[in-house]
């Protein structure tokens, strides 16, 4: 198949790139930068440029959308950039795949979504959740939901057809530096102390960045039109067990240090993937202790690379 993907330059994206390649499909990467490997076609395109992304996405039969503002802490630099990026940007990508009859957009969306639910006594949430409007909440998270929304709108107004993946928080080599694990690595290595904001008890279900790969493979399939799933972990991993992991992994004797919990915090659900194992057969396969495993180490190469720009060459 065709296969175009927003963002195929970045963390996720480039997996997904891996996967989707190997699983022999034509892939073309729509990204102002390059991919990593050679052999998808290359489209220098801008979100917010609808002619550029008109022309980017014709001949293709499928797009995902992974191109979006998704660190917390640049939305909060810049809520309104954030917003034309993961809103408007995503209408763009919408109306193009509409003016060109593609035959499914894959929207990349998070379990972020869950901090508008209701708190329940078992707390355990699946796709058919209700969001309340005024929960409390981050500015990324209602961009990803407004998101969601613009792919029902264009169903329902164009019969143009989705399916929407929710992610669990991701990690494994490529990720971007300025993410936890990367962050406490690198304070690992320069022997400062991991902070932890709040008690450190908050929890996500982590998942290996392969095994979220795997998932937008299998999303392709008929039985995921216009379907959400969740691709989540299967182990709650607290923030503070990541520090702990780290200074294990990084031979680091540095102490762990609390700080006051940041606000509109994700506080962590348990987020069921029961639905993406039934209908895509999908799981993760990759347990936190094995992804840290390999995870950890490309962290420090990379570090070092950063320290030392010529270690790269």
């Amino acid at each position: 198949m065709r296969v175009g993907i927003t963002g195929g330059a970045g963390f996720i994206g480039s997996h997904v790139v891996d996967a989707l390649v190997s699983a022999g499909h034509d892939v073309t990467v729509i990204d102002v930068k390059p991919p990593h490997r050679p052999e998808p076609r290359h489209v220098a395109a801008n979100l917010l440029d609808s002619q550029a992304l008109l022309e980017a996405v014709g001949g293709l039969e499928a797009v995902y959308h992974l191109a979006a503002v998704a660190d917390v802490n640049d939305v909060n630099a810049d809520p309104a950039a954030a917003i034309d990026l993961n809103v408007t940007g995503t209408l763009r990508v919408l109306e193009a795949c509409r003016a060109n009859a593609v035959r499914r957009v894959i929207l990349a969306s998070t379990v972020w979504v869950y901090s508008s639910v209701a708190p329940t006594e078992a707390d355990i949430v699946s796709e058919t959740e209700p969001f309340a409007a005024d929960a409390g909440r981050h500015i990324y998270t209602t961009s990803k939901i407004a998101a969601e929304m613009l792919c029902h709108d264009y169903w329902n107004m164009h019969g143009l057809p989705f399916t929407i993946l929710r992610y669990g928080i991701p990690y494994g080599p490529r990720m971007r530096l300025s993410l936890v694990v990367p962050v406490f690595v690198r304070k690992a290595l320069a022997g400062e102390p991991l902070t932890v904001a709040g008690d450190g008890l908050q929890h996500r279900k982590f998942v290996y960045v392969e095994d979220l790969a795997r998932g937008h493979v299998l999303a392709l399939g008929a039985k995921a039109e216009n379907q959400t799933y969740n691709l989540d972990g299967a182990e709650k991993i607290t923030i503070l067990r990541i520090a702990e992991t780290v200074l294990r992994l990084t031979g680091s004797s540095e102490a762990i240090q609390f700080t006051e919990a940041r606000s509109g915090d994700y506080s962590g659900k348990d987020v069921s993937s029961e639905k993406a194992r039934r209908e895509l057969g999908w799981a993760p396969e990759i347990g936190f202790d094995e992804g840290m495993q390999r995870t950890v180490p490309w962290l420090i190469e990379r570090l070092k690379e950063e320290r030392d720009p010529a270690l790269s060459r």
